[in-house]
């Protein structure tokens, strides 16, 4: 069962991301935002629990388990190598697939491909928290947060960096933050239990463009949300997720349940025609261009919740807490 300290930390962390959310509906979100970046007390103390629950629990229990499979950072790794690397990688299968997808478009389509080069992944770990990438030596991880852990993780706001044609990123060495992030530059940019952070749907699609100008033509974007319900039951939640992301010019080439996350991969398409041609066929009556979370709809007030700060945490509290940040580690050790 998890420990009293687990439920602490993760309740801390529940509470940021409520607040955020609760305030974000009563006022503006790029406000809250930026009120929420400039509060370094509450950023420390959700990067304290951040990185303690992800290192003193989550991947330790993985590895006592013998639940690597279960791994976040096993999962990301996994599905880089298998893309990117190897006598047959990935990127080549799904090249294909678009190109056919094109020809369906018009029979006379043509393209002269060239080689995907890879010597090390050009990886970006945007929320790192403590850069749990920098131990695999066949990337080379740029981590970023706007309260590292780490003195690997450099300090940057996803949401307001600018992006520009630069041969490889810019730092500020002495503020140990990131001045520029350069276009069509990454291999693969993860974002890891980072988009329920955002208090505003808005704020998630501008993570994902952001991405998207980031990413080299067949890059990948890897994204992992927390979900502790049972397989398909946010079904429709990730379908639309699908078609939001295919109209920015992204194409979903893998989706996965593990415990207590659904994880996915999208490739930058290198056509946008074919994204938009399985928007215009898969379209359901219920899809919107817009990337909501389950909290969005069915979450109480924050004030409702933290009336009293000496209430016993109940069973209901308990359960709450597992499904509104279910990707740390509540199973039975």
């Amino acid at each position: 069962m998890a420990s009293q300290e687990q439920l602490e930390l993760s309740g801390l962390i529940k509470s940021v991301h409520q607040r955020l959310r609760e305030s974000a509906k009563q006022s503006d979100a790029e406000t809250v935002w930026q009120e929420h970046v400039r509060d370094a007390k509450v950023l420390k103390s959700y990067a304290d629990a951040m990185h303690k629950l992800a290192t003193c629990y989550w991947d330790r229990t993985m590895e006592v388990s013998c639940k690597r499979s279960n791994s976040r950072i096993e999962w990301v790794v996994s599905s880089c190598r298998s893309y990117f690397l190897g006598q047959t990688p990935l990127l080549y299968l799904f090249r294909e697939k678009e190109d056919k997808v094109m020809q369906a478009i018009d029979s006379s389509f043509r393209y002269e491909h060239k080689p995907y080069l890879v010597e090390k992944i050009q990886l970006l770990d945007v929320g790192s928290c403590y850069n749990p990438f920098e131990a695999f030596e066949d990337f080379d991880v740029t981590a970023i947060d706007i309260a590292p852990a780490q003195p690997s993780v450099w300090y940057c706001d996803f949401l307001d960096v600018s992006v520009r044609n630069i041969d490889r990123p810019s730092f500020s060495h002495e503020e140990r933050a990131v001045d520029v992030l350069p276009k069509e530059y990454f291999d693969a940019i993860v974002f890891s239990l980072l988009l329920e952070y955002l208090p505003s749907p808005d704020q998630r699609m501008r993570c994902c463009q952001n991405a998207y100008q980031m990413l080299r033509p067949e890059g990948i974007l890897l994204i992992i949300t927390p979900d502790s319900r049972h397989q398909g039951a946010n079904a429709k939640l990730m379908k639309n997720w699908r078609y939001t992301l295919a109209g920015i010019g992204f194409t979903r080439i893998k989706i996965e349940k593990l415990e207590h996350v659904t994880c996915m991969v999208f490739r930058r398409s290198l056509f946008p025609e074919v994204g938009q041609r399985w928007c215009a066929i898969n379209r359901e009556a219920y899809m919107m261009p817009v990337l909501n979370i389950p909290q969005d709809f069915n979450e109480s007030s924050a004030n409702d919740n933290d009336d009293s700060g000496d209430r016993q945490r109940t069973e209901a509290d308990d359960v709450d807490i597992r499904d509104a940040f279910a990707g740390l580690p509540f199973e039975d050790s």
